[in-house]
């Protein structure tokens, strides 16, 4: 049989245990959210890739009112461009480029939650030829722009996720219409 002084102890345990499950709990945070959009376009591969690798222009990507390059050069790991949409930019780099395999991935690393509403995105634009088509796949993984628990609707997951396939959609048709025309 367990002593007044074991039980207290084991009592304080349960509590301290108790305690610290909630405080984990509550201090989650937000979870890695990812979208993905894809599309088939009636052009061929090489001439996709020769617009979509311009990792120094976005003209495809209607939102977007320049591109300027702030160091390194656009096919090389390390580049860096802001872009600009209206008076809002965001700041990217070039995290690997693949001419041979129509590859690129780049991250925003410098925030603007005000234009787009996530933290930590990285991103992968990925060209392959179907015959004499194109499928192009653009995804990307990110956080929502609040990290905190309780985020505004402006800055909540569905807002990240709805801003982010929104703006590919958006991309991708408009990519589609100038390739195909």
């Amino acid at each position: 049989m367990l002593s007044n002084a074991s039980r207290k102890l084991s009592g304080i345990l349960v509590f301290i245990a108790s305690v610290f499950f909630a405080f984990s709990v509550q201090a989650h945070g937000p979870s890695r959210l990812k979208v993905q959009e894809t599309i088939t376009i009636d052009a061929p591969a090489e001439k996709v890739w020769k617009t979509v690798g311009a990792f120094n222009s976005l003209s495809w990507l209607p939102p977007v009112t320049s591109v300027e390059m702030i160091s390194g050069e656009p096919d090389q790991k390390g580049a860096e461009r802001v872009v600009h949409v209206g008076d809002q930019s965001v700041t990217e780099a070039l995290k690997k480029y693949d001419a041979a395999g129509m590859m690129l991935k780049y991250k925003i690393i410098k925030d603007n939650t005000a234009l787009l509403p996530v933290t930590n995105y990285q991103s992968t634009l990925k060209v392959v030829a179907d015959g004499d088509k194109s499928i192009v796949t653009w995804k990307a993984g990110f956080y929502r722009g609040y990290p905190n628990n309780d985020p505004p609707e402006d800055l909540n997951d569905k807002a990240a996720i709805e801003a982010i396939t929104g703006l590919y959609q958006l991309g991708l048709r408009n990519l589609k219409a100038l390739m195909e025309n």
